[in-house]
């Protein structure tokens, strides 16, 4: 594992790999999939150099007090947009696009076409989100795959993460929507002890209970001299789908491990500061 650390294609060869692997005789992607009002698509980003440092890294989006899900750490993404991501379809699946170089893509193209077609839809996402969000480079990535949908129940939502490697952006630019980007060593997330359980109060509106409930959730704790920040819910399960397709790597059980007690409100789910 550590040779693939060091060897950046390496590495990307082998996410990309076992993405593939993954997605072999199932359909991905239902037919009404681009259509729905529940469907979303999320750019799960990988990079080296990020922040200053060469070692792999992920690289997520802190959401903004005027947004849903305040600090929270997200992938840059959203609901697709059925008429203009269709011709932005178009467009990735030219020779010299992140689709279109993607080495895998013909065998979908050729072999799977219905479910090639919806891919490239929901791919589509990525530039439009993301250079709004951050201001990536939709073309400075290369694609390595798409994952296992993953639901947000507490949104009503179904995210279909796209994973993709950044080859030479080291700086962005976030917008209203985006706190500040946090880049978390892949190293990290395969450290054992870097895991705990978020035991949340949610006090919303009196549900469950005029004085709320409480939960606990597997999370992951990304701490360092300038951050101290808990990844969970969705995009953590989203992060340890991959980690265990690619690495074999599971969270400890949560009997095991530290508490972090937070309270969620109103403000959690409407954004409003």
């Amino acid at each position: 594992m550590r040779d693939l650390f060091k060897n950046p294609r390496a590495l990307t060869e082998h996410i990309s790999q076992a993405l593939h692997e993954k997605s072999q005789g199932g359909n991905e992607f239902p037919q009404d999939v681009f259509f729905s009002p529940v469907t979303s698509s999320v750019l799960f980003l990988l990079g080296r150099q990020c922040n200053g440092s060469s070692e792999p890294c992920v690289v997520f989006n802190k959401r903004s007090l005027r947004v849903r899900q305040p600090g929270d750490l997200c992938f840059p993404g959203g609901r697709v947009a059925p008429r203009l991501d269709f011709f932005l379809s178009k467009a990735l699946q030219s020779p010299l696009s992140p689709l279109g170089r993607w080495r895998f893509w013909p065998q979908w193209r050729d072999r799977r076409r219905e479910q090639a077609h919806r891919l490239s839809l929901l791919l589509a996402t990525m530039p439009r989100e993301s250079v709004e969000e951050m201001r990536l480079n939709p073309f400075g990535v290369t694609f390595l795959g798409p994952m296992p949908s993953e639901d947000l129940l507490m949104f009503r939502r179904i995210l279909y993460p796209m994973v993709a490697w950044i080859n030479r952006q080291k700086h962005f630019l976030p917008n209203w929507e985006v706190e500040k980007i946090v880049y978390v060593p892949l190293r990290e997330l395969l450290n054992p002890e870097s895991y705990a359980c978020y035991r949340l109060h949610f006090n919303v509106g009196g549900k469950r209970g005029g004085e709320g409930y409480t939960q606990d959730f597997p999370c992951f704790r990304h701490r360092n001299e300038r951050e101290n920040e808990v990844l969970w819910g969705a995009t953590f399960r989203i992060v340890m789908s991959l980690l265990e397709m690619v690495f074999g790597f599971t969270a400890p059980s949560m009997d095991s491990l530290p508490v972090i007690y937070k309270t969620l409100d109103e403000r959690y789910l409407n954004g409003s500061p």
